[in-house]
């Protein structure tokens, strides 16, 4: 998944980035709201984590804003404000979940999970069609497996597979592909997508992953 994390205590910030890339997302920090949105105008992001009390405002009108225009993301809270009537503001603005602080990351990344998979494709398996065989996408438990056999893949060769399956038939762009494999610091090399969708193909079977030529890259569930 690709990560925005908004939240501006510097030790946290830090430890917060770095446990969500320990889980194989790539993910970007910035410390307030102006700097949050020129990220969303630029980067399609799957999951926001968003600290409430910010330099420039509130998180709460980030979240509505967001919400009005209907983009599919899933926003996680991420607070000191503990009464129970802030959490019920915080959901009725539109957050998928709300946690306050100081928690644990693992809990933190566990729930970042949770609400990511609302906006994903349901079920905790997917079976697509393989070189003779079939290869099975445990999309819950990031796992997958080759006639039953699992496949040992990298975190981010699991990124693309990852998001290659979210809505099987859907083609995604090469520049779709490198938002979910990179941060905005990074630099990506002209053929990244290319040397790492052949991994993948040796990994799973030449079947799975179509090319359709200038337009990227997609897959077909088994028997479409």
């Amino acid at each position: 998944m690709r990560v925005l994390i908004v939240e501006d205590e510097q030790d946290l910030g830090e430890a917060v980035l770095e446990r969500v890339r320990q889980a194989g997302h790539a993910a970007d920090w910035f410390l307030t709201l102006e700097d949050a949105r020129a990220a969303l105008a630029t980067v399609d992001y799957d999951c926001m984590l968003l600290d409430l009390r910010l330099p420039d405002g509130s998180g709460r009108d980030l979240l509505r804003q967001i919400r009005a225009t209907g983009r599919q993301i899933a926003i996680l809270i991420t607070t000191a404000e503990d009464q129970i009537s802030d959490r019920v503001a915080g959901l009725a603005a539109g957050a998928d979940d709300y946690i306050v602080k100081p928690f644990d990351l693992d809990e933190l990344l566990a729930r970042l999970n949770a609400v990511a998979r609302r906006y994903v494709v349901q079920g905790s398996a997917l079976s697509l069609r393989a070189e003779a065989g079939t290869l099975t996408v445990d999309r819950d438990h990031a796992q997958a497996f080759r006639n039953g056999e699992a496949v040992e893949l990298t975190a981010r060769e699991w990124a693309i597979l990852e998001l290659l399956t979210r809505r099987p038939g859907t083609l995604y762009s090469r520049e779709q592909i490198e938002t979910v494999l990179y941060d905005l610091a990074d630099d990506v090399g002209s053929n990244t997508v290319e040397v790492f969708i052949s991994r993948l193909r040796k990994k799973i079977g030449n079947g799975v992953i179509r090319t359709v030529r200038g337009r990227g890259y997609g897959v077909l569930p088994d028997g479409a």
